[in-house]
């Protein structure tokens, strides 16, 4: 037998993580004290301007006696600029304590003020947690928090120093009662943000995709530009004069932190809580992975708009915001039955016609079969008091399992084929019938033409509607149905509930508590799978066995 490594797992190989630039902490120190020279050296040459300007002014009166107007004006006489004192700084050397012999200026100068005391309070171990001779916590207890790391490719902003400054305040309290304080700073790979702002400066730069380079070469390409652009905000941090322990700062794809999640993985796995399905995902065809929720932007839309979509030229526009009506011919009958969609294009992956079993107008048809007017393909007409409202529109509904969350889910409680038309690329597959190959949004206007030949097309009309945006690519999220990976995040949610309630975890403020149990009694599952190339691997692998065909979903071939 044969162990293949998964294949579409999201991530990157193992690697080493890089040593601490200190090359570029070098450059950056010179860079400092070059502008604090620059500094002292205009000041010095404004004070010397200012004086030559004055003594000048003084000889051209006396030389040239002032003339009278004819109101006999008065001539001001010129104002002698004031001394300025010097600037208090002279360069101090990285961590000693810092030089305050010379006069404070008039002016406050940031870059002046502040300079070198951070250095200073780190090499002194200011934010070291204070413990006892032989490391014991203080008697009277300790404080720590784990500062959620912001992204290795942002910039700070003001809600980045907001929630700092509170965290930080909190820590220094707690260091002033006595308490044992630890606060953890470290930064996120942010495996999308970093994979598209790496990508899109080797097209700009080489006119080159990853694609081109391979895996290895591309994730080299983003470990050079992490060193080289992705500390900035962690310096920016350093501004803030935050009390970090930097000693155990972190990097999310640190060694250290790779085998931390390798480790959480199998046990949550063998656990029963990570497991593999064929499930709906959030697919981005720009981006080409799986997204979570919250990479996902909500669009409203008032009606109907024409958007321009990424994968398309910029000046093709495509409709949204309204509702196509069109016919299935009731299998041998004259009779047809009418259904609306926002999505035209998924009628080609619809496996029922739902109807609700009281509507006296399709009791009848119960148990028949409509024909798809492109496809070789019968749809049952099914009974459902669930989904469908007898009251809005036509009281019949397509349902289109493999591309929808709600059918999705009237799928599997009427065991409905689940068929999925669209490639990774975003084309349409060999399930499309003739409409494999074409882009989905081309084949969306297709469908309403070919709708119209056949005597089936209805209606369009307004609708307003919310559109999932991805937050990176801004393409158009597909719903789609893959194989990955998912937790069971209900199951980790209950005792955190527990604990809420039990009072072992207290919430403040108290008026959050509603937020928290909101959260975490209507949790989903929760995707893991990524098709990146940046980030941790997924540590599972697929037993192939020799002259066996083995079901990649039958978890006994995983491991």
């Amino acid at each position: 037998m044969s162990i293949k490594p998964q294949s579409e797992a999201s991530a990157v190989e193992q690697t080493q993580t890089p040593p601490v630039n200190s090359k570029n902490q070098a450059k950056n120190d010179a860079k400092r004290q070059a502008k604090m020279e620059k500094f002292l050296a205009k000041q010095a040459a404004s004070k010397a301007a200012t004086g030559a300007n004055a003594d000048a002014a003084a000889t051209e009166a006396v030389a040239a006696p002032a003339k009278k107007d004819k109101k006999d004006k008065k001539v001001k006489e010129p104002r002698s600029a004031p001394e300025a004192s010097k600037a208090a700084f002279i360069a101090t050397p990285k961590g000693e304590k810092k030089n305050m012999s010379q006069p404070m200026a008039d002016s406050y100068e940031p870059d002046v003020v502040e300079a070198s005391w951070y250095d200073w309070w780190e090499s002194q171990g200011f934010f070291d947690p204070q413990t006892g001779p032989n490391g014991e916590i203080s008697p009277k207890g300790q404080f720590v928090i784990a500062s959620p790391p912001p992204n290795v490719t942002g910039k700070l902003h003001i809600g980045h120093a907001m929630t700092i400054a509170i965290q930080d305040s909190l820590v220094r309290w707690n260091r002033m009662r006595g308490l044992t304080t630890l606060f953890i700073p470290g930064s996120d790979h942010a495996g999308i943000s970093t994979q598209v702002v790496v990508e899109q400066q080797l097209r700009k730069q080489d006119g080159l995709s990853r694609h081109d380079l391979g895996r290895e070469a591309f994730v080299d390409k983003v470990w050079d530009w992490k060193n080289e652009y992705g500390n900035i905000i962690m310096s920016q941090v350093r501004r803030l004069g935050t009390s970090y322990d930097w000693n155990r700062e972190r990097f999310t794809l640190d060694e250290m932190m790779s085998r931390a999640t390798f480790e959480t993985f199998v046990r949550l796995y063998d656990d029963g809580i990570i497991y593999r399905s064929n499930r709906l995902v959030n697919w981005c065809h720009a981006l080409n992975t799986t997204l979570s929720n919250l990479e996902v932007e909500n669009l409203e839309i008032p009606g109907r708009t024409l958007m321009s979509v990424p994968g398309y030229p910029a000046k093709e526009k495509f409709e949204f915001g309204v509702l196509v009506h069109f016919a299935y011919q009731v299998e041998n009958s004259d009779e047809r039955i009418v259904v609306a969609t926002t999505r035209i294009e998924t009628m080609l992956g619809d496996s029922a016609i739902a109807v609700h079993p009281e509507d006296p107008r399709y009791t009848h048809l119960h148990g028949k079969f409509v024909v798809h007017p492109f496809l070789d393909r019968r749809i049952p007409i099914i009974a459902d008091t669930v989904s469908v409202d007898m009251a809005f529109g036509t009281g019949a509904v397509k349902i289109t399992p493999a591309h929808d969350n709600k059918d999705y889910e009237m799928g599997k409680r009427h065991n409905l084929n689940f068929i999925n038309l669209l490639n990774e690329d975003g084309t349409y597959n060999d399930n499309a019938g003739p409409y494999a190959g074409m882009l989905r949004f081309h084949v969306r206007r297709q469908i309403v033409e070919d709708l119209k030949a056949k005597g089936l097309y209805v209606d369009t009309t307004n609708n307003p509607m919310v559109v999932p945006i991805c937050i990176k690519s801004k393409d158009i999220i597909e719903p789609m149905i893959k194989p990955q990976w998912w937790v069971k995040s209900k199951t980790l949610a209950d005792p955190a509930i527990e604990a809420a309630r039990d009072g072992r975890l207290e919430i403040i403020p108290q008026s959050s508590e509603k937020e928290w149990y909101h959260w975490l009694e209507y949790i989903v599952v929760w995707c893991i799978s990524r098709q990146l190339w940046l980030g941790h691997r997924i540590p599972a692998y697929f037993v192939r066995i020799a002259g066996q065909e083995n079901n990649p979903l039958d978890q006994e071939f995983w491991v």
